[in-house]
């Protein structure tokens, strides 16, 4: 198959991806409030993302049973199912059905997303990784869009019951055209038991070292995104200038950040594009801090936001091409899963803490402590380079 039919794969399936994500975090907080679900339960609601962080837990049944494209399609399907019920559900007096109701969404969405995952691994060859990213990026990005603010401002003209069925009839479409998708070679291979696999996979020389990196390479952009928001809001900028500005055009930077740092990769080589795309990353968020310690009005905002946006997707494209590189296709759902939960943990955590920081720092000692959280990950491109360099068997040689 030609990359370019492969692109195109890639591109359908993380829209697919990042659809019902968006929804989850953008569309359903805003329907429950106008319906009078309080803010605790809404709060509370937070809980049923957690399949997006559990689900290594069952992504060894996306391994060792079926075809990817099989999971794929079931899932979209309960999706579209679940979209096209809840608007006739009383959200007030039937909560707990509607809690039923988005565990299932939120299960299947994650389930898809180690189906999609692994599947791509299998479907991109050695050097393809970096521009496939840079495509999965910005298709990603994509959705969010329009599962997210793009429905969103149709629930004022059309009403939430017209919302609803357009987004059910979105993940029907996308289950109808993935059907489609073509074999992988990895799927007709005979799978091995996932849990010896994983196991030595975890054995090869360096793993921890390799888990660390993973949970430090994006730990100084995690840790400033949570205060950039309150940032905008203490500095007198408006709801306006975040939704326009941060979101709209920081997501199109984002995309076009993806699809620059994706060509680079495939020409400098993931390695390279790590260290390199990664050091864009960690100098960008100086610009914030130059723009809280200048006091900067809203030129200067504006310009840290864009700097930070587009080289946010360039370090992005690197680091998952590095982490597809590492992973066997044969298991696939369950090692990029394993790598998911790691960097997950990253963003959990760095939120969790990036309040009392910048309330102890000041927002301009703040933003310049995460660009020092950024160089951890150095420490261990020895190992990260043995790996990358090896593929997703053995490394050749052990880093000292």
């Amino acid at each position: 198959m030609g990359l370019r039919r492969k692109l195109a794969w890639v591109a359908l399936l993380y829209f697919a991806e990042g659809f019902p994500f968006g929804i989850v975090f953008d569309n359903l907080p805003v329907y429950f409030r106008v319906h009078g679900v309080s803010l605790k339960d809404i709060g509370l609601m937070g809980l049923l993302g957690l399949p997006w962080t559990l689900k290594v837990l069952w992504a060894p049944l996306v391994d060792g049973f079926g075809r990817k494209r099989t999971w794929i399609v079931a899932a979209l399907t309960a999706i579209a199912v679940v979209l096209a019920v809840l608007p006739y559900v009383e959200v007030t007096t039937d909560l707990h059905l509607v809690w039923g109701l988005l565990l299932v969404l939120t299960i299947a969405s994650a389930t898809q997303d180690i189906a999609i995952d692994a599947y791509t691994i299998g479907l991109l060859d050695r050097g393809e990784e970096g521009i496939g990213n840079g495509i999965r990026v910005s298709a990603y990005r994509a959705a969010l869009i329009v599962g997210g603010g793009g429905l969103l401002a149709l629930a004022d003209r059309a009403g939430w019951t017209i919302v609803f069925g357009a987004a059910a009839g979105i993940a029907a479409l996308l289950a109808v055209a993935l059907s489609a998708t073509p074999a992988i070679a990895a799927e007709s291979a005979p799978r091995p038991p996932w849990l010896p696999a994983l196991a030595d996979w975890l054995r090869r020389p360096g793993a921890i070292f390799v888990f660390l990196f993973v949970l430090t390479y994006k730990l100084g952009d995690a840790s400033m995104g949570p205060m950039v928001k309150p940032f905008w809001v203490d500095r007198g900028l408006k709801a306006w200038d975040i939704a326009a500005i941060s979101n709209t055009l920081g997501i199109g930077l984002t995309v076009g950040g993806a699809l620059v740092g994706g060509m680079l990769t495939s020409r400098m080589g993931i390695f390279r594009s790590l260290w390199i795309l990664g050091l864009a990353q960690a100098f960008s968020n100086l610009g914030y801090a130059g723009a809280a310690w200048l006091d900067a009005g809203r030129p200067g905002i504006y310009a840290a936001s864009a700097v930070e946006s587009f080289t946010a997707g360039l370090g992005t494209a690197a680091f998952l091409a590095f982490l597809m590189r590492i992973c066997d296709p044969a298991q696939a759902a369950t090692q990029y899963a394993a790598l998911s939960a790691v960097f997950a943990l990253t963003r959990t955590l760095a939120s969790a803490a990036s309040g009392f920081g910048a309330e102890r720092l000041g927002y301009a000692g703040y933003f310049a402590f995460t660009f020092v959280l950024a160089f951890p990950a150095y420490l261990f491109l020895p190992w990260i380079r043995a790996w990358s360099d090896a593929g997703p068997g053995r490394t050749q040689s052990t880093a000292a």
